[in-house]
C-alpha cells in the first residue's frame, strides 16, 4: 500500500491532494495512510460530510472531499485552518477547492487501467516543493 509507505515521512500540516475518477482509489489510498500514521479507526469515505477527523494516530488525519464544493463554498468551510494546523490533509477531488489550496502539496492522479484488470491503477505523483520531492524519493525507493 502506497498511502501507509508514505505516511512515516509526512508531517504536519502536509497536504495531499488526490485527483481521479470515481473509484479510482483515493478512499482506499487514504485508508493505507491513515494504517501508516496508527490510526485504526475504519476510514470512510467523506463525501456527505466533507471532512472526516482522525485524531488517534501519530499525528491527525483530516479527511477531506470537496466534490460537493464545486460552487466555491471552500473558502467559507475555514479550510485554512486544517491546512495550517496540527494534522495531516488529504483532500479528494481538489481541483473544487483550487484557490484555498497551499502552493506546497504533494498532488496524486490516479488513473484506473481497466485493460489490465479491474483493480490495475496508475498514480502520477506530482510534489510541489522540496519536503514533498523528498517524501516520494525515500517512500518510493
Amino acid at each position: 500500500m502506497i498511502g501507509k509507505k508514505i505516511a512515516p515521512y509526512l508531517n504536519p500540516p502536509d497536504v495531499l491532494l488526490l485527483d481521479g475518477d470515481l473509484g479510482a482509489g483515493k478512499t482506499t489510498f487514504t485508508k493505507g495512510l491513515a494504517k501508516g500514521l496508527g490510526i485504526k479507526r475504519p476510514i470512510l469515505s467523506p463525501t456527505y460530510v466533507i471532512i472526516r477527523e482522525y485524531k488517534e494516530g501519530r499525528v491527525p488525519l483530516y479527511h477531506m472531499d470537496a466534490y460537493r464544493l464545486d460552487d466555491g463554498s471552500g473558502e467559507d468551510m475555514g479550510l485554512e485552518e486544517y491546512f495550517n494546523g496540527d494534522g495531516i490533509n488529504v483532500v479528494e477531488w481538489s481541483k473544487y477547492i483550487a484557490d484555498e489550496l497551499p502552493p506546497h502539496n504533494l498532488r496524486i492522479v490516479f488513473r484506473r487501467d481497466d485493460s489490465k484488470g479491474d483493480n490495475y491503477r496508475t498514480l502520477y505523483f506530482e510534489p510541489h516543493g522540496k519536503h514533498f520531492e523528498n517524501v516520494i524519493k525515500k517512500a518510493l525507493k
